[in-house]
């Protein structure tokens, strides 16, 4: 069971996505955090990401290993694509 709150996960994310932001830009891509919920952080990709097929493995891969490492191995990362924020949950903590 995840001990932390999604408040306390939306400070953590916010400090340690930098890290992961650094590879997406490598790529010509660009990450934004959208919020958490549940223990499910969201982001989007855009740049180069944006419908990419490979998006699926850096949102896995590279995003949550990450932040998993960082912060909690039991914490999901969720991306979409700009445009795509109907597929948001109601209640993503955004503010923190």
């Amino acid at each position: 069971m995840m001990p932390f709150s999604d408040d306390d996960l939306c400070v953590a994310i916010k400090n340690f996505l930098p890290s992961v932001e650094a590879y997406v830009a490598s790529h010509n891509g660009t990450m934004r955090y959208l919020g958490v919920k549940d223990g499910t952080a969201w982001i989007e990709l855009a740049g180069s990401c944006n419908g990419c097929s490979m998006s699926s493995l850096t949102t896995k891969m590279v995003a949550q290993r990450k932040l998993r490492e960082l912060i909690h191995p039991e914490l999901t990362v969720e991306s979409i694509f700009p445009g795509q924020e109907d597929q948001l949950p109601e209640g993503l903590v955004t503010d923190c």
